[in-house]
């Protein structure tokens, strides 16, 4: 497996602008890729939970609901600050995999080494995907709230969020899939797939049916 142009210096992607990001991940560079992308796609959604919270703080006709939508503005915050970080997390934590695909394995030694590298290499590049998966479910449950409780101005936002979560957190998901098959710790993998896959089907249940209740809605 090749990868070219893997970067040594530290960079951060998520102060990039939007232009600039875009453009470095149209390039050959190893980083970012998809973890990446799956978390700026999800700390969009996350945002626009916190828009329609804003949107719907102090209005008289949603007063039963703020306290809840206080919340709602609290804990979309506290996760969006999470997943934008992960942005970078993400990028630093492939390029040790993508270094240990170089060592050598011209004796049993080497061979042995490398293996044991890769295997915890690649346990450490599945970790931010994973959690992008789990921190997108949260937000997903906000918006999901947020359908009967945001104000009704913003109810597109709601539907458009959770697109964008459904996106990222399937996203986050076949980021661990491609990584997750060559490892032999089958207490590992089985750990994984047993809190991840029934949240992501959960999740996707939980954006389909918001985005239909949105599109009955509107129409």
């Amino acid at each position: 497996m090749e990868f070219d142009a893997v970067a040594t210096e530290k960079v951060s992607y998520s102060e990039k602008k939007c232009t600039e990001f875009v453009e470095v991940l149209y390039s050959k560079n190893a980083v970012p890729g998809g973890g990446g992308a799956a978390a700026l796609v999800g700390a969009i959604g996350i945002a626009l939970a916190g828009m329609v919270g804003n949107l719907t703080t102090g209005k008289k006709k949603y007063a039963a609901y703020e306290e809840d939508i206080q919340r709602i503005l609290k804990e979309s915050h506290i996760l969006q600050d999470r997943i934008l970080a992960m942005i970078d997390e993400d990028a630093e934590n492939f390029l040790p995999l993508a270094k240990a695909y170089g060592l050598p394995k011209e004796t049993a030694e080497e061979k042995a080494y490398k293996e044991k590298t890769l295997e915890e290499c690649t346990k450490v590049a599945c970790s931010v995907p994973i959690e992008i998966v789990e921190v997108c479910y949260k937000a997903v449950l906000l918006h999901e709230e947020l359908v009967g409780k945001g104000s009704a101005m913003a109810v597109s936002d709601v539907a458009c969020g959770v697109q964008c979560l459904r996106a990222a957190m399937i996203s986050g998901w076949v980021n661990v899939l491609i990584n997750i098959k060559t490892i032999k710790d089958t207490a590992y993998k089985a750990d994984v797939e047993n809190r991840i896959k029934p949240m992501l089907k959960e999740g996707v249940a939980i954006c389909d049916r918001v985005y239909a209740e949105v599109e009955k809605q509107l129409s």
